[in-house]
């Protein structure tokens, strides 16, 4: 019973991080921190030609599986890939 436990809460994570990543919005996020690196906000915002507060809870969706992190630089917060798996 013990290791169906276990396999349930691993697959359980994996659901949440697919569930995370699948949304146009994140998914080209995702693209675009692969690709141009290090982001912050507004940046991204100017790619996707959204509101700056739809890009942040985008960005705290993604960050809350790990697929990616936050450095805060002076005042702002730059944004890149967490997780090397994204890479593939």
């Amino acid at each position: 019973m013990e290791n169906i436990t276990k396999e349930l809460s691993f697959l359980t994570e994996k659901a949440e991080v697919l569930k995370a990543m699948a949304h146009p919005v994140r998914l080209c996020i995702l693209k675009g921190l692969l690709t141009a690196g290090a982001c912050n906000v507004t940046k991204i915002q100017g790619c996707l030609d959204l509101p700056q507060s739809t890009i942040s809870q985008h960005l705290s969706k993604l960050r809350l599986v790990g697929l990616i992190k936050a450095n805060r630089q002076g005042l702002e917060v730059y944004y890149s890939i967490a997780d090397d798996r994204i890479k593939n």
